[in-house]
């Protein structure tokens, strides 16, 4: 009786063992925009949050408010032995690369930039192909004939943004006239919507009448700045259309939360595997978004002709040159 007890307790406790072996231990470090920066970070959280809803398994998350603070809090969830830790955002790449090295049992994922190592997958996203598609109805919807880009922090990444942006307009009208300015150079840059409204503001005291917000926080200013005079503005990296109804032309979505359920979920199935990823329109890690809140502003000519472009590219018909091969933009 008690040898039948006892092989039912042990039977009891490796079924809970298993149980629990089935639960990844995750991690996600947002950058220094914040979780709640309506944008790049928050659409990383949304998509560990969906991971969450759907399989009861819990995440750790921290703000790495600095690039060095960076390394501190990917170390300290490395010494935690979680499975799978995602880092969000470029601005990570060194501290991922270090601490991969020193922690080779845990994994990691880093979203928009590449970084070496046996137990990392880097996600890069094809920006220009989503900036593209929102370029064609820049082009459509302006009356003046002059549309605009804010990019946050001056960097390649950003220029990919309006490298794209100014090939899908020049397509649709070889007239149209791109005005870009950046907020700055250093990763203050993307917490300023005082500046990104002055930059917008400038470009709408000389004709533009649709911009671009590629700026993250900053982009928040532009976005408002656009609402107050009565010009139209687009989103980027989440929906960002319900901000400003009536003013919001459309946003370019990067599904940075596709990619961090994916992972998650990858991780919890066993199918996780390093190595570089690219994410665009053909794998639905961009696009534009039309809902409810920009549906008066997108004719059906701009629809029309969006999608006509999406379809181009998604067969290869049209190809969008990505700046940062060769850094250097054809129009």
């Amino acid at each position: 009786m008690k040898f039948k007890q006892l092989s039912i307790t042990i039977a009891a406790l490796c079924v809970a063992a298993s149980a629990t072996a089935a639960d990844p231990k995750l991690g996600i470090v947002y950058d220094a925009g914040g979780k709640f920066d309506k944008s790049f970070n928050q659409s990383a959280f949304e998509g560990a949050e969906r991971f969450k809803k759907e399989t009861n398994i819990k995440y750790i998350e921290v703000q790495a408010s600095s690039d060095t603070q960076a390394e501190q809090v990917l170390r300290g969830l490395a010494r935690k032995k979680l499975d799978l830790i995602a880092a969000v955002g470029f601005s990570q790449t060194q501290a991922v690369q270090k601490v991969a090295q020193e922690f080779p049992n845990v994994r990691f994922v880093l979203i928009d930039a590449v970084a070496k190592g046996n137990n990392v997958n880097s996600i890069l996203f094809k920006e220009e192909e989503g900036s593209y598609l929102v370029g064609v109805a820049a082009a459509l919807a302006s009356k003046s004939k002059k549309i605009g880009f804010v990019g946050g922090m001056d960097i390649p990444l950003i220029r990919t943004f309006a490298c794209g942006y100014a090939q899908g307009a020049k397509a649709t009208n070889a007239k149209i006239e791109t005005m870009q300015n950046m907020v700055g150079t250093t990763s203050a840059a993307w917490n300023d919507p005082a500046k990104g409204g002055e930059l917008a503001r400038a470009q709408f005291d000389r004709g533009v009448d649709v911009v671009f917000a590629v700026a993250g926080g900053s982009g928040m200013g532009t976005l408002q700045t656009a609402k107050e005079k009565g010009k139209l503005a687009i989103g980027v990296d989440s929906n960002q259309n319900y901000l400003h109804p009536g003013t919001m032309l459309t946003s370019m979505v990067k599904r940075v939360d596709l990619a961090i359920y994916d992972s998650f979920m990858q991780m919890k199935n066993g199918t996780w595997k390093a190595g570089v990823t690219y994410r665009g329109l053909k794998e639905g890690g961009v696009d534009w978004a039309l809902d409810k809140d920009n549906r008066a502003v997108v004719t059906p000519e701009i629809e029309k002709k969006v999608n006509e472009a999406k379809a181009n590219i998604i067969s290869g018909k049209v190809k969008v040159v990505d700046y940062r091969v060769g850094s250097s933009c054809p129009v």
